[in-house]
């Protein structure tokens, strides 16, 4: 039991220096990068390589929570054993946050990239009805979603650890 509280706060402790992190760099740093910088297109480019870490420690984060909740339950013999339990709902809030990282770091950021690479002048220089800048606000609306769905994601989960079972059932 103390052990599977020591993983749970361990994964607590990921989850919330994640979510601090990424409202860090969306509350404040970003804002303050967009005011500070002469370009829009340069802030972008600056903004865009912190999402990118940013995305990279969402991995790791959302990965290491799984494995230490759900593994370490899984090795004291604690499951749930009427069907769908809180464990395997909070392992599955965990992979749906996973799953946004994978269409983030796979889907979304190429496509920004894409995009980019055809554009041979800054967004902001582009008119609102160009194709291409049409698509790259379209691809960093989604990108934004993602990522602030991300952020409550993980609060969730990190709110939620101290309601899953700890302790095998009787028998």
């Amino acid at each position: 039991m103390k052990l599977i509280r020591r993983l749970d706060t361990t994964a607590s402790a990921l989850l919330w220096a994640w979510v601090g992190a990424g409202l860090g760099f969306g509350l404040l740093t970003a804002p303050g990068l967009f005011r500070i910088v002469p370009s829009r297109d340069l802030a972008g480019q600056v903004a865009g390589n912190a999402v990118a870490n940013l995305d990279l420690a969402a991995w790791v984060v959302f990965t290491a929570a799984l494995l230490l909740v759900y593994a370490g339950r899984w090795f004291m013999g604690v499951d749930d054993t009427a069907g769908l339990g809180p464990i395997r709902l909070w392992a599955a809030g965990c992979l749906a946050a996973l799953c946004l990282c994978l269409t983030s770091t796979f889907i979304i950021t190429p496509k920004l990239q894409e995009i980019r690479g055809r554009m041979h002048a800054p967004v902001e220089s582009l008119p609102t009805t160009n194709p291409d800048r049409a698509a790259y606000d379209k691809a960093h609306g989604a990108s934004r979603q993602l990522f602030f769905l991300r952020l409550l994601l993980a609060a969730g989960l990190a709110l939620t650890l101290s309601r899953l079972p700890a302790e095998k059932e009787p028998a």
